[in-house]
Parts: C-alpha cells; sequence; structure tokens
C-alpha cells in the first residue's frame, strides 16, 4: 500500500506539473470560503480534501480496493482520530479550568468535512460559533 500510494502520488504531481490535471480550487479560494465561515462550501465538505486522492476510475479493480482501503486508513487516522484528540483536549480544558476564558486556535483542517473539531465539541454539548476574520473577540 505504501509503494502504491507513492506511486500514485508522485503520478498526481507529474499530471500537475505537466498541466494535463488540475486542482478544482485555489488556495485563495480556500482562504476565501474559511474567511467567510463558508466551511459547507464544496471545498471544505470533501473528508479526503486533507489528504491525496487516489482513487480515480482509471485503476484497474484491484488497485482502486488498495486506493480505497488506503482512503479510509487516512480519513480515519489523520482526519476522525486527530479532530476526535483535539476535541478532547479542549473539553478536557474547559471542564479543568471552568472559571477561565479560552482561545483556541486551529488550522483550517480541523474544520474540513465530517467530524471536525467542532463536531466533537458539539457532540460534548458546546455551543460553537464562527468568528469571522476582523471581527472583535
Amino acid at each position: 500500500q505504501v509503494v502504491f500510494a507513492l506511486n500514485q502520488t508522485l503520478l498526481q504531481q507529474e499530471s500537475l506539473r505537466a498541466g494535463s490535471f488540475q486542482i478544482p480550487y485555489t488556495t485563495e479560494d480556500l482562504i476565501k470560503h474559511y474567511n467567510c465561515g463558508d466551511l459547507s462550501s464544496i471545498i471544505f465538505n470533501h473528508d479526503t480534501s486533507q489528504v491525496p486522492n487516489f482513487i480515480n476510475a482509471t485503476l484497474p479493480a484491484h488497485e482502486r480496493i488498495t486506493a480505497q482501503e488506503i482512503d479510509s486508513y487516512f480519513r480515519q487516522e489523520l482526519i476522525y482520530k486527530r479532530n476526535e484528540r483535539m476535541g478532547r483536549r479542549v473539553k478536557d480544558l474547559l471542564e479543568e479550568h471552568p472559571d477561565k476564558s479560552f482561545f483556541f486556535a486551529f488550522g483550517a483542517g480541523h474544520f474540513m468535512g465530517n467530524n471536525t473539531v467542532i463536531d466533537v465539541l458539539r457532540r460534548e454539548g458546546y455551543d460553537v460559533e464562527h468568528t469571522p476574520a476582523g471581527q472583535a473577540i
């Protein structure tokens, strides 16, 4: 699986460099949607937007299965479990110090797709609100 993932990553990078493959959104698009609080945008909606996408229709069936296994592993280990850990850390700090105020800052990846840090905290009963760029806290 590691060799497959490396080969697919290299093929994607070569395609990007050759101009035969394009990312459907730019860094500026990500920043704009994030700053506007539009975390439900299609850009942020895909769970694997943070990890390479190895699944494509041109792969032979046995390679497509390998790609799906890798995608599932990345989603579980790099996205869901990470956000669960981060959400638990925030919850623990809030509960250990109920008399204190906190400011938490996370990278945009913690708010993308499903099972975000916000989802974890809301499941724990917390009310979480987005603060737009430039708004005083």
